[in-house]
């Protein structure tokens, strides 16, 4: 059997640093973890890290809108991380909508 001899790995050439993209994407809308990573070309799971990262460097100007249960409802206002949640705890639904994410204008 015979081997092709593989490809080096090529980054993406960018002009900017993934977290600058992000941020200047969040700037003027709020998109989802998901959209985000078909936008800038990343997994969702490597978003996901960044954004945790950007929270913390944006002093809380990242706002996050709660992720929702479609089936009774639940609102998880007080959850902390930027992952989606597994299953509701109310009803243990996983029918659940992912946070979605914004930049708020400011110094």
């Amino acid at each position: 059997m015979k081997e092709r001899p593989k490809q080096p790995f090529v980054p993406v050439r960018r002009h900017e640093t993934t977290r600058r993209e992000l941020v200047a994407l969040l700037r003027g809308e709020t998109l989802t973890a998901k959209e985000l990573s078909g936008m800038v070309g990343i997994s969702e799971k490597e978003v996901l890290e960044h954004l945790e990262h950007i929270k913390t460097a944006l002093h809380g100007r990242l706002v996050v809108t709660p992720s929702r249960c479609l089936e009774c409802g639940f609102s998880f206002q007080k959850r902390e991380r930027v992952k989606k949640p597994g299953r509701c705890p109310v009803c243990r639904s996983e029918r659940i909508v992912d946070p979605a994410f914004t930049v708020e204008a400011g110094g």
